[in-house]
């Protein structure tokens, strides 16, 4: 998880002031994290943006993912989103940096693979990583596991295909079992004992994951991501910048920019959340 600045503590009066948030991913991965958000922040206003029409983001070149970043992040601004979370470890990777200098004013949270969590809980000093190849690949990435990997031996892999198989499958993953297994087989004969899900997408396939990886803890990032999402909440709200003209209540606007359906049909068929989304042009 990526920091700006050094948010105040949150106390549970500043977690009633209304805010905006934007968040965004390539796709439908990033629900989880807005879930997440949702229950740390349920009178906040969300605001999520799905960049479907260029997904998978994993595929993508660096200088494409950080156009595609700055121009989502514009437009949930435009939206009136008063801070923003890349709920994508491709783009945080890609992007984040860039996205920091363009906009040092705004308050921005990235997401990581949550390697230091997991090298804290795993006894082997063995932890499996599976992201897609581009986060894996990532600068970012590599200064993260030099940070964190403390001596554990950190055993990756690249999971081509995988965040579009979640988003095409129904609610109990069917079709996603052998994908699954071929990626998780090397972490098994690996000995790991701990694996981190790098990408926002496979925490909605984690009961194929367990039962790939019998015995083995999974982590993922998208409770300290929201605890992260509240801390800067709270800190708009300190200085005097949250909305206080927002309607009361819990808010969650969506836009897509390629199928409005399928990010609606996926958010009831995993969720059970309702959305009206939106075209998203930019």
């Amino acid at each position: 998880m990526s920091r700006q600045a050094h948010p105040v503590p949150v106390s549970p009066s500043m977690l009633q002031r209304p805010v905006r948030i934007g968040i965004f991913d390539s796709g439908v991965g990033g629900l989880s994290v807005t879930q997440a958000i949702r229950a740390r922040l349920p009178h906040a206003e969300l605001l999520y943006a799905a960049d479907t029409a260029h997904a998978p983001y994993g595929d993508r070149s660096e200088e494409f993912l950080c156009d595609r970043s700055e121009r989502i992040a514009r437009f949930l601004c435009d939206q009136g989103a008063q801070m923003i979370v890349v709920a994508c470890n491709t783009a945080t990777a890609a992007a984040v940096a860039r996205l920091r200098a363009g906009s040092p004013a705004l308050p921005l949270v990235g997401v990581e693979p949550g390697v230091k969590p997991a090298v804290a809980l795993s006894a082997a000093r063995r932890v499996g990583v599976l992201a897609t190849t581009r986060t894996l690949a990532s600068e970012k990435f590599r200064k993260l596991a030099e940070a964190h990997a403390d001596g554990a031996t950190l055993v990756l892999q690249p999971c081509p295909g995988l965040a579009d198989a979640i988003e095409a499958a129904d609610a109990q993953g069917n079709g996603l079992d052998v994908l699954v297994e071929r990626y998780c087989a090397p972490l098994r004969d690996a000995g790991v004992d701990v694996a981190v899900l790098g990408c926002t997408h496979y925490v909605f396939a984690r009961a194929l994951f367990e039962r790939a990886l019998p015995g083995v803890r999974l982590v993922d990032t998208a409770e300290a991501i929201a605890r992260q999402t509240a801390r800067f909440a709270a800190d708009l709200v300190e200085r005097g910048e949250a909305d206080a003209d927002s309607a009361a209540g819990p808010a969650l606007r969506a836009w897509s920019s390629g199928s409005p359906q399928v990010l609606a049909d996926f958010a009831h068929r995993w969720l059970d959340l309702r959305l009206v989304v939106q075209d998203i042009h930019c």
